[in-house]
C-alpha cells in the first residue's frame, strides 16, 4: 500500500507551518476545544534557511509549554503522509467536536453541510472555499474525515483547525428550522439555478459528494433546491470542493 493510502486514515501530524500557525492561532485565541500540541519536529537542516520560523516556534513552545525538538529529516519523512511539510511537522493531540444544538447556532447565520465526500482531500479543499466564503460553521455527518485531521488541515490551508465544526444531532434540519434557518440543498431535480435563487441568510446549505449526492431523507426537508448552471453542455458533476466554491459565494454575493 502506498504512503499516502495507508496513513491519511487517522493522522494528527500537522505538516508545514500553515497548519501549525492555523492551531497555535486556536490556542492564542481562546478557543474552545483548542487543539493540544505535544511536540514540533524540525529538521535540523532546515534551522538556517528558516530560521524566522525556528524562532517563532521555540518562542511559542517555551510559552504554550510544548516540546520542540531538532531531528534528522528522515525522522519526518517516516510519520508524514505528504513531501510538502518543508521540514517541519507538529504532533498533536485529538480534538472533540461539539454535536450541534439549538444553542450553537448563531441568529442570522450560513452554515454548510457537507455529506459524502470520498477523500480528506477534496474534504479539505471544500472547507478551505467555505472558511473563506465567512461561514459561520460545518456540519458534518457522525461519519466523516476529521480522523484524518492532519491530512484535511494541510489540503484546507489552516481552515479546518480555524472553522466551527459541528457534528449532526438526530434531527440537525428541526434545529435549523427552529432557529429560523432556510434550508437549500445542491441537486438536479426540482431545482431553480444558483444564480437566480435567494440566498439571504439565515441559510443552511447542504452540499453532497459527487457520487452519491445528498440522501432523499435530507433533500425532502429542503426549502429550496439549487443548480449550478454548465456553459455547455456536460453530464458529469463537478467535484464536492468546486460545487462547495461556487455555492458558498453565491451565499456571501447574496448577503454583501
Amino acid at each position: 500500500m502506498i504512503k499516502e493510502e495507508s496513513r491519511f486514515a487517522s493522522s494528527t501530524v500537522f505538516e508545514g507551518m500553515t497548519s501549525i500557525r492555523a492551531i497555535l492561532d486556536n490556542i492564542k485565541d481562546g478557543v474552545k476545544n483548542a487543539r493540544k500540541i505535544e511536540k514540533i519536529l524540525f529538521d535540523k537542516n532546515k534551522i538556517k534557511p528558516k530560521e524566522k520560523d525556528f524562532k517563532y516556534l521555540s518562542k511559542m513552545a517555551e510559552i504554550y509549554g510544548f516540546e520542540i525538538s531538532t531531528v534528522d529529516s528522515q525522522e519526518i519523512d517516516n510519520i508524514t503522509v505528504g513531501a510538502s511539510h518543508g521540514g517541519i511537522i507538529a504532533v498533536c493531540g485529538e480534538k472533540e467536536y461539539e454535536t450541534l444544538s439549538f444553542d450553537s447556532l448563531v441568529d442570522n447565520g450560513f452554515y454548510v453541510m457537507i455529506e459524502g465526500i470520498e477523500d480528506p482531500y477534496n474534504f479539505g479543499y471544500a472547507l478551505r472555499s467555505i472558511y473563506a466564503s465567512g461561514a459561520d460553521g460545518i456540519i458534518l455527518s457522525k461519519r466523516n474525515w476529521l480522523s484524518a485531521a492532519g491530512v484535511v488541515c494541510r489540503s484546507s490551508a489552516g481552515a479546518s483547525e480555524r472553522l466551527n465544526i459541528f457534528i449532526e444531532n438526530d434531527d440537525f434540519i428541526k434545529t435549523f428550522k427552529e432557529k429560523g434557518y432556510k434550508i437549500v440543498c445542491a441537486d438536479i431535480k426540482n431545482s431553480v439555478s444558483v444564480y437566480e435563487a435567494d440566498l439571504k441568510k439565515p441559510i443552511l446549505l447542504i452540499v453532497g459528494g459527487e457520487k452519491r449526492g445528498i440522501s432523499s431523507s435530507i433533500l425532502k426537508e429542503a426549502d429550496q433546491i439549487v443548480r449550478i448552471d454548465y456553459g455547455r453542455r456536460f453530464d458529469a458533476a463537478l467535484s464536492a470542493a468546486s460545487a462547495s466554491t461556487i455555492l458558498a459565494f453565491e451565499v456571501y454575493k447574496n448577503n454583501i
